[in-house]
């Protein structure tokens, strides 16, 4: 639903407009004062403004100015009972998009603000697409010549093309996002917004408002109406990432938006219809989920029409030199470095780690190494610590003599993996004991009894 602020001295003009304006669905905003409509547009996520030129505390033209200093793309339409051709040139100069002179006809003026909440909208879809170029979610991006990528590949390009609701499966760092933009920017949708939101991370009062939007005053903070996500995302996709963290209240309004495709703000009473795709994701197993009793199965079934599940890289291994060589690409070209090539002894380490953090974990790792490496080949030493002490663990296990004994073998191993604990953790012991499955008191013996070196 489009906000319109309509700026008017006079108070009859006011009443016109608003009862004109919200029957053709708009949701309306008036105020005869200039400075109070400048506090709205500080506050209140607005589509478009509708302001007299002349008015007694400030005319129309600074009042253009003013807003056009807070927001210069915010679509502004001139009216007065004085027009005149050199206030009409003025206006549009200083950024006016449309002038129109009172007494105004209806339908004119409606076709007036058709045209620019269109304008608004294609100037926020071009700012957006300079920003994230179609060709960045194109399949060729989403790397894989694993057979289990390829169905995905399949079934992603199947799926595009309709209005099917899509659940996204896998563990972090699998790439969930990645395939949901690839739906999105290969549908037709693709010209509307693509809008995410991780569920996970905003507690649940703020998540509510985040995806419905509030009103102002309905609750601590609220000090403008702001538009939610699924506003945000009308025409578009919604992409409700971490979606088993949401609680069990938020899970019954959100069925209700699946099953009737509208909803409320926060603390508002107005019906807010939307036509929204859905695409949800979650590293959980959801079944399992409901079986504790903390997802509805109702939602479950909602959310599941199409079902995609990534594997985890170290199900994809042969998917790896490929994606090592995209990310070579990628950050030598962004650091303007070249000919950069990876150590036979490194791609076997990269190649041999089981990437619990997976592609995410991967891209971090190469990015880290172009970062490092000055003299044209990444070696071991340019990978993270975690590979590195894998490599050490590797070496020793090769440099133990036939007749060594296994307490002497499990002693090595299990002073290593409580090296790579601790690193990984960052030093913190009660982290690494919990990483390592023991207690943090044993942890410290462990340590030291192998006399390690702990900051």
């Amino acid at each position: 639903m489009e906000t319109i602020l309509v700026v008017d001295d006079e108070k009859n003009y006011l009443v016109v407009l608003e009862a004109l304006l919200s029957d053709e669905g708009y949701e309306v905003l008036t105020t005869p004062d200039p400075l109070e409509a400048l506090n709205i547009i500080n506050r209140v996520d607005l589509d478009l403004v509708i302001t007299d030129m002349k008015m007694p505390k400030m005319d129309g033209i600074v009042l253009l100015e003013k807003i056009k200093q807070i927001d210069s793309n915010m679509p502004v339409i001139m009216m007065t009972a004085y027009g005149t051709i050199e206030k009409a040139v003025e206006a549009m100069k200083k950024g006016a998009l449309d002038y129109i002179t009172k007494p105004f006809e209806n339908e004119e003026l409606k076709l007036n603000i058709r045209k620019a909440i269109n304008m608004h909208r294609l100037l926020k879809e071009n700012k957006r697409l300079a920003q994230a170029l179609y060709s960045q979610y194109q399949f060729s991006n989403i790397i894989g010549k694993n057979k289990k990528m390829q169905a995905i590949f399949e079934l992603i390009a199947k799926v595009a093309s309709t209005k099917a609701t899509v659940l996204i499966t896998g563990e972090s760092g699998t790439g969930k996002e990645l395939v949901a933009k690839a739906i999105h920017y290969n549908s037709r949708r693709k010209n509307r917004p693509f809008i995410s939101v991780n569920c996970g991370a905003l507690a649940e009062t703020l998540l509510e408002s985040e995806l419905f939007g509030h009103e102002r005053g309905s609750f601590t903070g609220a000090i403008g109406m702001r538009k939610g996500r699924f506003e945000l995302a009308d025409g578009g996709t919604l992409l409700l990432d971490e979606v088993s963290e949401m609680s069990p209240a938020l899970q019954v309004k959100l069925l209700r938006v699946l099953q009737e495709k509208e909803f409320e703000r926060v603390g508002g009473t107005k019906t807010i219809k939307v036509d929204v795709r859905i695409i949800a994701a979650s590293n959980q197993d959801l079944k399992e989920s409901i079986k504790k009793g903390i997802f509805r199965e109702d939602l479950y079934y909602r959310l599941n029409v199409v079902h995609i599940h990534l594997p985890p890289l170290k199900e994809r291994t042969d998917d790896i030199p490929l994606l090592v060589a995209h990310f070579l690409r990628k950050y030598t070209k962004e650091m303007e470095k070249r000919d950069i090539k990876v150590s036979e002894e490194a791609l076997r380490r990269i190649y041999e780690y089981p990437w619990p953090g997976n592609v995410r974990e991967l891209e971090n790792a190469i990015e880290r190494a172009v970062v490092l490496c000055e003299q044209g080949t990444i070696e071991i030493y340019h990978l993270p610590e975690t590979l590195q002490e894998r490599s050490l663990y590797f070496d020793s296990l090769k440099a133990f003599s036939p007749d060594i004994k296994l307490p002497e073998v499990l002693e090595k191993i299990e002073m290593q993996l409580i090296k790579q604990a601790l690193i990984k953790t960052d030093y913190i012991q009660a982290k690494a004991a919990r990483l390592l499955g023991i207690t943090k008191s044993l942890l410290q013996y462990k340590i030291k009894k192998y006399n390690l070196s702990v900051p």
